[in-house]
């Protein structure tokens, strides 16, 4: 699902740049020891593509070296695929990848610092008050339909959509600003002014969010919000779908693969005034797990892989003899981290969705801390991320331009766990057994998303460090559907190994997850109803530090709040970072076009890339 309120800007893998948080299903992962390193893969600078006017059509015209037409790029998803393809309800990253792949935003952002470039857009400015956006939309472009895309398409997006609070309401929520929402108003057929009701840094970012074509989505508007849950469902036929990206939905077999075909009504073009993209498909086969997914990349029938660490060494061995070429883009963007959950609110049965015993252990401070401690971080980067990665006590990524360096990392700390511990007044029997002052034995359910063996390498060793401290753990890998549910829906889990895709230039996507009535706030989630209801003094400082971090306009000003969002999640441990693994990606030697960038990944121009 997401941590992030934007457009995802991918790798394949879902390498999310700039993007509501989303939660992530299968991050790459390693396994075994004897680290093989691979160098950090220079970065070309991306060739940007130009606005030109052809016929009084304004395309975006490629820069990149002139390719050939034809053929397919495969890759894959961990678990059982696509949730929904409709941008404006996606919850998780594999259902944003895919429908990212339709539908493109007004910008999008620069691979190589992040910036925000048109897109949908052929141009943008800022007002001097930095209140007022006036975009320019490009003239003479289509949908895959035929039909124009126009400022209607524009104005019925942000405002019966995403203002209006159908679908998932994570961009609209990260939107708000002292209880108003910007506005969103039409001067003509192609061109539109945003308003916001004070300066608003993250904004323009923002403007790479999907816009929908108006005569598709409005019918389903008007049906009201239970319908528009279910529209563009994955039981949606493909040629119902009408889109504005490279490529559109060919065929979903639920549990098999999904396939994209090239949208021929695309605006990009290359130098010689050829429609791009260049593939004719790309094709996402869905895999149980990570190994399922190297032994396809083995036998050829993926194109392109994230690779574990434990494969790393062998993979670099096999590269100059083989059809692939490794890439390093260097520290994810997204983190990995162990929570807890602090709910000691009832359902509307009248029953804890935590049990009470478990709510003094998961509220005390002491015993949060006392589980941090007790993480063997280092051991877990050398044996299950093989080396290739380093360890995370931070809610910002490792590459984060907002990253608090004054938080210091620590060591895996016995002595320490058990002072805290004993601080509570939890105490050991004579076969080492943990008990609180009530005298009730410390155990617990621990959760992930099966199929991901990084997480469940993780808690195993997560089992094994807490049981060092009397804990008895109940390690239980479940479906990712299943585990989003009880995080988001049901609240019904004790402790949870999960990941979140994230943005290193922009906090700001943060805001879901750590508003105190976020749609993502998972470790102390409150229902729509539930408000801000029974919120801690700590996470009401959260939401001022977001509020004024999103205020501030200059890099320096906005910093020290954003350090402070760190300092606080540092100390009260409602998420436990664990590590941060190197992302090494295997790519097929036939592909061209190729641009690798830490911000981007590999595929952040899908429709540039072709196959010599």
């Amino acid at each position: 699902m997401t941590r992030r309120g934007f457009r995802v800007l991918f790798v394949i893998l879902v390498v999310a740049l700039v993007c509501k948080a989303c939660l992530v299903a299968d991050i790459p992962v390693s396994e075994n020891k004897n680290p093989a390193p691979v160098e950090q893969t220079i970065e070309q600078q991306y060739p940007q593509p130009q606005n030109i006017t052809i016929d009084g059509i304004d395309y975006l015209q490629s820069q990149a070296p002139i390719g050939n037409f034809g053929g397919e790029l495969v890759s894959s998803t961990i678990g059982e695929g696509p949730k929904t393809f409709n941008p404006f309800n996606t919850k998780d990253n594999v259902s944003s990848l895919m429908a990212n792949t339709m539908y493109d935003g007004l910008l999008t952002s620069n691979p190589d610092n992040g910036k925000p470039m048109p897109k949908l857009a052929k141009s943008f400015s800022i007002s001097p008050d930095e209140k007022t956006y006036t975009v320019i939309l490009r003239k003479g472009i289509k949908w895959s339909d035929g039909k124009p895309i126009t400022a209607d398409d524009v104005v019925f997006t942000w405002k019966d959509i995403i203002f209006a609070g159908m679908g998932d309401t994570s961009t609209r929520d990260s939107l708000v600003i002292n209880g108003e929402l910007p506005t969103v108003e039409k001067i003509d057929n192609y061109t539109v002014k945003f308003h916001t009701p004070q300066p608003y840094a993250p904004f323009l970012m923002m403007l790479s969010t999907p816009i929908a074509p108006k005569h598709i989505f409005a019918p389903a508007v008007k049906k009201g919000n239970e319908y528009f849950d279910s529209f563009l469902s994955t039981n949606t036929k493909p040629q119902d779908f009408v889109t504005s990206g490279a490529f559109k939905l060919k065929e979903y077999i639920p549990a098999q693969r999904v396939v994209f075909e090239r949208n021929p009504n695309y605006y990009e073009i290359n130098k010689n005034d050829e429609k791009l993209p260049y593939l004719d498909k790309i094709v996402y086969l869905i895999v149980a797990d990570l190994n399922n997914e190297v032994l396809k990349f083995e036998a050829g029938e993926l194109d392109i892989i994230s690779l574990q660490g434990s494969k790393v060494a062998r993979y670099k061995t096999l590269e100059p003899h083989s059809n692939f070429k490794l890439y390093n883009l260097g520290p994810t963007t997204g983190t990995m981290y162990l929570s807890m959950n602090l709910n000691n609110r009832k359902d509307s049965n009248g029953k804890f969705y935590v049990e009470q015993v478990k709510q003094h252990w998961f509220q005390d401070l002491n015993f949060r801390q006392a589980v941090d401690y007790a993480i063997d971080r280092k051991n877990m980067v050398l044996n299950i991320a093989n080396g290739i990665g380093e360890p995370l006590y931070t809610p910002e990524s490792l590459n984060s331009i907002f990253l608090n360096k004054n938080l210091k990392p620590y060591d895996k700390n016995l002595n320490k766990s058990r002072e805290l511990l004993k601080k509570s007044g939890f105490y050991t029997d004579e076969k080492g057994r943990l008990y609180d002052r009530s005298g009730n034995r410390v155990e617990f359910n621990l959760y992930t998303n099966a199929g991901n063996t990084e997480r469940e390498a993780i808690g195993v060793m997560v089992k094994q460090d807490l049981e060092d401290l009397g804990m008895k753990v109940n390690f239980k890998p479940i479906e990712f559907n299943t585990l989003v549910n009880k995080l988001v829906s049901t609240y019904d889990w004790d402790m949870v190994i999960m990941g979140l895709t994230g943005s290193p230039l922009e906090p700001n996507g943060g805001k879901n997850v750590w508003l105190s009535d976020g749609r993502l706030h998972m470790f102390n989630m409150r229902s729509p109803q539930e408000g801000k209801k029974g919120i801690l003094p700590w996470e009401k400082e959260l939401d001022e530090l977001f509020t004024k971090g999103a205020l501030a306009t200059k890099f320096e000003e906005r910093k020290k709040y954003y350090d402070k969002y760190q300092e606080i999640v540092y100390h009260e441990k409602p998420f436990i970072y664990i590590y941060s693994p190197t992302i090494i990606i295997a790519v097929r030697d036939k592909f061209r076009n190729i641009y690798p960038s830490s911000l981007g990944g590999i595929t952040h121009n899908i429709e540039e890339i072709w196959i010599h």
